[in-house]
C-alpha cells in the first residue's frame, strides 16, 4: 500500500498563515465530526491526529471538548496537559495534568499515573 503525503499550503502565502497539514487521518476525522460534532472519540482522533501534525491550535479546541464533555476521561486531559506544556502555557499544563494523575489512580491506570508522577516533577 502506498502512502498518500500530505498536502500543505505554501509555506509563505500572501495572508502570513501559518501552513495547514492536513493527512488522511485529518481529512477522515473532520468528515466524522462533521457528521457527529458531540461524538467524543471522533473528537478525540481528530485532536490526536492534529496534534500529531503540529495544528496545536485546533486540537487544542478538539481535547477541551472531550474534557469538558466527559470529565472521568483521563487521557485527553494528558494530552491536553502536554500540548499546553508545548506552548509555553506550564501552570495550566499542571492543573490538567494533576487531575488526570487523581483520575489515573482513581481508576487503576499505574503507568499513566507513573508518568504523570515523573512528568508533574519537572515543574
Amino acid at each position: 500500500m502506498l502512502a498518500v503525503p500530505p498536502t500543505t499550503r505554501p509555506l509563505f502565502s500572501s495572508n502570513s498563515e501559518p501552513p495547514l497539514l492536513t493527512t488522511p487521518r485529518i481529512t477522515r476525522f473532520r468528515a466524522l465530526v462533521a457528521k457527529q460534532p458531540t461524538n467524543e472519540l471522533f473528537l478525540f482522533s481528530l485532536a490526536q491526529a492534529l496534534d500529531a501534525a503540529e495544528e496545536l491550535t485546533e486540537a487544542e479546541t478538539h481535547y477541551r471538548a472531550c474534557v469538558e464533555t466527559k470529565t472521568d476521561w483521563m487521557l485527553p486531559r494528558i494530552l491536553l496537559g502536554k500540548l499546553l506544556l508545548k506552548t509555553g502555557r506550564k501552570a495550566e499544563a499542571k492543573s490538567l495534568l494533576e487531575g488526570a494523575l487523581w483520575l489515573a489512580v482513581d481508576q487503576d491506570h499505574d503507568d499513566p499515573a507513573m508518568e504523570l508522577r515523573e512528568l508533574l516533577k519537572t515543574f
